[in-house]
């Protein structure tokens, strides 16, 4: 699966063998990114293309500095499952741990 960013779209996108499987809308302002919705196609359903989109963007907002806003309820997930991300994550939906 290859992700790429399409900022004329304002998404990420995610494909395989040059077929659309998926993408995350977001926007960026001011340093950070918030993504707002993400959808898989229903015949890529179970293929695991979700988690490779939001792997890769939230890698992708990492090496450019950015910060995360996860108001989409998938990247909320997304992140809360994975603890190498919250740090990224700004605004009312930053993660508290002890």
């Amino acid at each position: 699966m290859d992700v790429t960013d399409a900022p004329d779209r304002g998404r990420y996108e995610v494909h395989q063998d040059g077929r659309l499987l998926g993408f995350a809308d977001y926007v960026r302002r001011e340093g950070v990114i918030t993504f707002t919705h993400t959808e898989v196609l229903p015949e890529a359903a179970g293929t695991g293309a979700a988690a490779a989109l939001a792997r890769a963007s939230l890698d992708d907002a990492r090496a450019r500095g950015e910060r995360v806003r996860p108001l989409c309820p998938y990247y909320a997930r997304f992140v809360e499952r994975h603890p190498e991300y919250q740090d990224l994550v700004v605004g009312d939906r930053a993660l508290k741990h002890p």
